[in-house]
């Protein structure tokens, strides 16, 4: 996915900046940058790959180079950025979070004026930090440019620029789908797409924008320069997944709900009368964790952790490309504790199953080390459509998906005309797809949070969420 942070200072701050943006590399692992602006210096920018390595490591020794009362920083899983861009506008860097689906369709238009060109990468392809800024210049404000690349993407793209005068621009994108939030401190103002960020540096909350608002930021003032919109569609897979326990989205707090929504869980389970008899309720770590504490203080079971994450090397298994790689590595982190597994009933939280390759190899784990039962459960509903507006999983085609796989086995695409009934646990084919997928991947028993129980732990109105990729309503 990627994040951004920025900050417009009548202080030095570039190293607030570094701190800034390291607090988003739960969000990426691909590349990362940092631009700032010196009035003697003028704008600067670097770039590194931190594939294998974090952002700080890799960003140090540029705290010694660069310099600035105003920068911008980016953890991006796609293309390089910031970009520094010069056109009519001024020269500015910029950065986005976002994804661009008709990106081929914009570039060919955008060609065929004649005279125009892009820096191509490996393979013909344009960066698309490069494109944002290609449809933006063709206007005559920031303003008015950032209007027209929202109005033409189809996708998802919001918006930070740092101007040659130290001045920020920060945009939400169109419907809000992830946040942007503004705080302030006595030297100036700081914008990220994480709270905890700014607020760990100092700063205190000022605004957060709404979908499609438009904002330049001064190190004294703000100015509005477009009214947010009336309608929002915000990943509801940002409180269950991707944002960090202690970020707070449109005033819900991620660690919060998803301790809640452990509960709504337990609650239905025991409704349905399939809560089972347990010794321990653990979280799969990290992200499943405040769910599996929830759902372990409402069906009153002992809240356990029979195996611990090593991360101190590699803190996330997905860091490396190949898939192989990915399961070793997932699998060297996996230390047991065989006092909680050995002869015992256990129940697994996770935040999602997805393509369920981990998952499996935990199961197995979990049964070499002499548990004698494990039962699933997911913390958001069946994924049953890969994400168009978000970048937050490699899969290429949607049948990477366990759950578009094993209904392709069950009923051919026949079945895809009915996901519907497949999403939910109270029909034929709802428990079908639980009980293959146990089979599959060797639980007890398995069972998935309901799109109405993940609203309700989040707490917003329905009509503000996008739930996609589990309802397929856009």
């Amino acid at each position: 996915m990627g994040g951004f942070f920025g900050i417009t200072s009548k202080e030095e701050c570039l190293l607030d900046v570094f701190f800034g943006t390291d607090y988003h590399s739960h969000l990426g692992t691909s590349r990362a940058g940092l631009a700032a602006y010196d009035r003697d210096i003028g704008l600067q920018r670097k770039i590194h790959s931190i594939e294998n390595a974090p952002f700080r490591t890799k960003f140090e020794d540029e705290l010694e180079t660069m310099r600035g009362t105003s920068a911008i920083g980016c953890i991006s899983d796609t293309d390089p950025q910031p970009m520094l861009i010069r056109s009519h506008l001024g020269t500015y860097a910029i950065c986005i979070v976002g994804r661009i689906n008709n990106a081929d369709a914009l570039i060919r238009d955008y060609l065929s004026e004649g005279g125009r060109h892009f820096d191509a990468m490996t393979g013909g392809r344009v960066n698309s930090t490069e494109l944002v800024a290609a449809l933006i210049d063709q206007k005559k404000s920031f303003a008015e440019g950032i209007r027209f690349a929202q109005t033409v993407i189809e996708g998802t793209a919001s918006i930070l620029i740092l101007k040659e005068d130290g001045s920020l621009v920060a945009a939400r994108d169109r419907l809000g789908r992830i946040p942007v939030l503004i705080g302030k401190n006595d030297d100036g103002y700081a914008v990220s797409f994480e709270s905890f960020a700014y607020l760990k540096l100092g700063y205190r909350n000022e605004k957060e924008l709404g979908p499609a608002e438009i904002v330049q930021i001064f190190p004294d003032r703000i100015v509005q320069l477009q009214e947010p919109g009336k309608e929002m569609r915000m990943c509801a897979f940002l409180w269950s997944y991707f944002g960090y326990p202690t970020s707070t989205y449109e005033g819900v707090n991620v660690e919060v709900m998803r301790c809640r929504n452990g509960e709504i869980m337990a609650e239905q389970d025991a409704a349905a009368g399939i809560l089972p008899e347990l010794d321990y309720v653990s979280g799969v770590p990290d992200s499943g964790t405040p769910h599996a504490i929830g759902y372990a203080n409402k069906s009153h079971t002992p809240f356990g952790r029979p195996y611990i994450k090593y991360t101190p090397t590699w803190s996330r298994s997905f860091m490396p490309k190949c898939q192989a790689d990915r399961k070793k590595i997932a699998k060297m982190k996996q230390i047991p504790i065989h006092e909680l597994i050995d002869g015992k009933k256990l129940l697994f939280v996770d935040d999602s199953i997805v393509r369920g390759t981990q998952l499996q190899e935990t199961v197995e784990f979990l049964y070499a080390h002499g548990a004698k039962e494990v039962h699933m459960r997911s913390a958001c509903p069946p994924i049953m459509y890969g994400c168009k507006y978000l970048n937050f999983s490699r899969s290429t085609s949607e049948l990477d998906l366990i759950t578009r796989r094993t209904i392709l086995e069950l009923e051919g695409e026949e079945g895809f005309n009915h996901l519907d009934e497949y999403s939910d646990s109270a029909t034929e084919r709802g428990r079908n797809l639980r009980r293959t997928i146990c089979e599959k991947l060797g639980f007890d028993s398995l069972e998935f949070q309901s799109l109405e129980g993940i609203i309700k732990s989040i707490g917003l109105e329905p009509c503000k969420l996008c739930t996609y990729c589990w309802s397929g309503k856009e």
